[in-house]
């Protein structure tokens, strides 16, 4: 099993056979917000067998990331969502929904819960397309690795442990948090609940709005600190809490490192 965090929530999963990829962003820009750093480099999605989509919101289903996948990737979208891809010219669109499972050779992929807003533009929208948001839970060769998407705590949580590999959020892309996400402090209650052997922490570090970080004093300093901090704070809770669980702080681009088991 290897793993690569490509920056936000989109990490590289190599599991069972597969090359899986979780809420492609792969581009420099998503409306007002701009990527910190470098795109992925193409070599590291162009050979991806399966992707997965946890909700509609347009730094997680974002089409001109998609439009740069192999036509042969197989799209897993929530339920609901899938003739709003096809109609935008997305092929191989698969829907799942939470507590249904999709088999792809050795890799069982289930739909699982996750608390957060399910409508492509928002909370407080109405219009535009809408499909209940969740998380995935792969399962190959033994492993087990949950991918939470966008999410906050949800009754059931704990169920989906014990893990081998969280793939969590921890923070987001401004200086403050709207429902239906995970802090650090909640980020650190999730693991206690997943007991997961490594958490990666993800959803952080990667996008601002444009301009922000060079705002001197204040809110620049806020956002630059909230582009570094907030896994590091899951890191040192973690570990003060004695669980065991590992936390593999990887920056947007790298290889996850994961522990040797004996």
């Amino acid at each position: 099993m290897r793993l690569t965090f490509l920056g936000h929530s989109t990490v590289r999963v190599e599991i069972g056979g597969r090359v899986v990829l979780t809420d492609p962003l792969l581009t420099g820009r998503v409306g007002p917000l701009r990527r910190i750093g470098p795109c992925p480099d193409r070599a590291a999605y162009a050979d991806v067998d399966l992707v997965l989509i946890s909700h509609l919101h347009g730094d997680h289903l974002h089409l001109p990331s998609l439009r740069l996948l192999p036509s042969s990737a197989q799209v897993v979208v929530p339920r609901g969502a899938g003739a709003w891809l096809r109609a935008r010219g997305v092929r191989g669109v698969e829907e799942l929904a939470a507590d249904e499972e999709l088999v792809d050779g050795s890799l069982r992929v289930f739909g699982v819960p996750a608390e957060h807003s399910g409508h492509r533009f928002g909370p407080r929208s109405t219009a535009g397309p809408q499909a209940r948001a969740m998380g995935h839970l792969l399962e190959a060769d033994g492993r087990r690795v949950y991918a939470a998407g966008d999410t906050d705590l949800f009754d059931g949580m704990a169920a989906l442990g014990p893990l081998d590999v969280a793939l969590l959020p921890v923070w987001g892309w401004g200086p403050s948090l709207g429902p239906g996400h995970l802090d650090p402090a909640r980020a650190a209650v999730a693991v206690d609940r997943l007991r997961p052997r490594v958490v990666v922490p993800v959803h952080w570090g990667s996008l601002a709005v444009a301009g922000l970080t060079a705002v001197p004093g204040g809110p620049g300093a806020r956002m630059r600190r909230l582009l570094v901090h907030p896994p590091r704070v899951v890191a040192a809770t973690v570990a003060a809490g004695g669980s065991g669980t590992h936390v593999a702080v990887t920056e947007p681009g790298a290889p996850v490192e994961l522990p040797v088991v004996p």
